[in-house]
């Protein structure tokens, strides 16, 4: 026995209806949905992730839209880098102190953004894009955890630092999120 092509469909064949007519079929030569056509990876598009390295790959947009598109009108940002962190300190040692990153938003059309954030006000960007878009959630990363006991140490902050970057990318790069007011109040408050 031969196993079956993925290329050939078998349609079932058609019923008649009760006064002997057969019923109005679609045509096999009908418009195919984009995602039955088949699809080859070119090589570099190959994921370059594994399970040795920690971090992700990083992300990059490319365009694959039409000139006009919805998405085209939608995506404004190339990109987004977290240049360093800064820890502020408190009004008593250890008490108070709070981390600030500065992050670099690189746009399609313009020069670079500044903006520097908190952890609290990324993290409250998520909460804001979950009630929003709750069909979306399952499209944005994991947001990277929080830590009582190494919240100040280098290692801790650097990977803190990366997992803040992939998340902003995913957001910005997104057409359902980087039109959204909820981005828009982040950035420019």
């Amino acid at each position: 026995m031969e196993p079956a092509s993925l290329e050939t469909v078998s349609q079932p064949s058609p019923s008649p209806t009760c006064d002997g007519a057969n019923p109005a079929t679609p045509e096999r030569s009908s418009v195919v949905p984009p995602y039955w056509q088949r699809h080859e990876r070119h090589a570099s598009y190959i994921s370059t992730y594994s399970t040795e390295n920690e971090r992700p790959t990083p992300i990059g947009l490319e365009d694959h839209t039409d000139e006009g598109s919805e998405h085209c009108k939608v995506l404004w940002a190339k990109g987004v880098t977290i240049d360093d962190f800064v820890v502020v300190s408190g009004t008593a040692p250890g008490l108070g102190a709070y981390v600030v990153w500065n992050c670099t938003v690189e746009t399609l059309d313009g020069g670079p953004m500044k903006i520097r954030k908190r952890y609290s006000e990324f993290e409250e960007l998520r909460v804001k894009l979950v009630q929003t878009f709750p069909q979306a959630v399952g499209s944005m990363p994991q947001f990277p955890p929080k830590s009582v006991i190494s919240r100040f140490r280098p290692r801790f902050l650097e990977r803190r630092k990366h997992g803040l970057s992939y998340f902003l990318n995913c957001i910005l790069l997104n057409p359902e999120f980087a039109g959204s007011p909820v981005l828009k109040e982040f950035l420019f408050s």
